[in-house]
């Protein structure tokens, strides 16, 4: 434990690296929004980071080992973010608080069917999405299903919602 840590509880351990405002929005925005880069995370979720902060929150996460950045082949000066195993082992965690918040918050409709979906999908359901969440974010190969991915299913309930408003 260093003198910056307020104790060797595991709890506020993880509070110290997770426990900000932002990076878990950050992690949620890569695991099921696939967003890698950091102009996608900067104008592509609705709850408005500043560049400064984001930047602040990704280096925090690329030390603590929750993310890696690669160089971008096709942009010198874009990079791509992808989740460790560290990162992917978080989807419980936010499936968990997703679905207190369906639970207990006024959630919208549109934004509350993944926490739907995921909370009745339950640990298997977690399980395969990490697996594919290893697939695009490690380069592990998966044993294919049949059928579409948890991460189409859950983004065609999304659109199916918007859409039929």
């Amino acid at each position: 434990m260093t003198d910056a840590q307020r104790s060797g509880c595991p709890i506020n351990l993880s509070l110290e690296v997770l426990g900000d405002k932002w990076s878990l929005l950050i992690i949620r925005d890569m695991m099921f929004g696939n967003r890698r880069h950091f102009r996608e995370l900067l104008t592509k979720s609705e709850e408005g980071i500043s560049s400064n902060i984001l930047a602040d929150r990704l280096k925090t996460l690329l030390e603590q080992g929750i993310i890696t950045r690669e160089d971008d082949p096709t942009h010198k000066q874009k990079g791509i973010y992808s989740l460790t195993e560290q990162g992917i082992e978080l989807l419980p965690v936010l499936a968990q608080m997703a679905a207190w918040g369906y639970k207990y918050l006024p959630v919208t409709e549109e934004l509350g069917i993944r926490a739907r979906l995921l909370s009745e999908g339950g640990p298997k359901m977690w399980a395969e999405f990490m697996d594919e969440l290893r697939e695009n974010h490690l380069g592990a190969k998966r044993r294919r299903r049949s059928g579409p991915s948890v991460g189409e299913r859950l983004q065609a309930a999304y659109e199916s919602v918007v859409n039929g408003r």
